[in-house]
């Protein structure tokens, strides 16, 4: 049996919401990228070893894809985009529980909250990077043992393809972004 529970946000819990990132930015602000994703890792780690709740598993692997996507060689992310997941990253290094883990079932909802927040602010990067892996694979297999193009050429072509489709949706989407202010 499982229980279906929806939960809303007024603004004024997502100005909270803003505030506990707004201060996770200002204590990452000197830490290398590097540092970032690891601690960010780390706390994907922790949630996998704790068997959390699918609520938050569900929303854990867009946030780990995230992550991927700021270290993948072949996705080349502009450093404006690195900059913007980075800086999402930045709660995750340095969680502020506002529920603890261990509480079970609900341990992990401020988390859930947060990462729900982020994929929302970054749906279009995530969506753009899912096409992108989508397409690598399937031309890899494609493109086995064939020597007609090499493999950057075209990875470069769908990465600007994407990017631009990427640059476009987010001029013309008009969509308000949860922590638009502090990015």
């Amino acid at each position: 049996m499982s229980l279906d529970i929806n939960i809303e946000l007024n603004d004024s819990d997502l100005e909270h919401f803003k505030s506990l990132m707004t201060a996770a930015i200002e204590k990452a602000k000197g830490l290398p990228a590097e540092q970032i994703i690891s601690q960010a890792q780390a706390v994907c780690a922790e949630m996998e070893q704790a068997r959390v709740p699918d609520f938050v598993a569900s929303r854990m692997v867009s946030l780990e894809m995230l992550i991927q996507a700021v270290q993948d060689e072949d996705w080349q992310m502009p450093e404006d985009e690195k900059v913007e997941v980075l800086t999402s990253l930045a709660y995750f290094a340095e969680p502020h529980d506002l529920v603890p883990d261990n509480v079970p079932g609900l341990g992990y909802l401020d988390d859930a909250i947060m990462i729900e927040l982020v994929i929302r602010d970054l749906s279009q990067d995530l969506q753009a990077y899912q096409a992108f892996c989508a397409y690598r694979a399937t031309e890899e297999r494609r493109r086995e043992g064939t020597v007609n193009v090499d493999r950057e050429t075209w990875l470069a072509e769908k990465r600007t393809e994407l990017r631009s489709r990427l640059r476009r949706n987010k001029s013309t989407s008009g969509r308000r972004r949860v922590f638009s202010r502090i990015m």
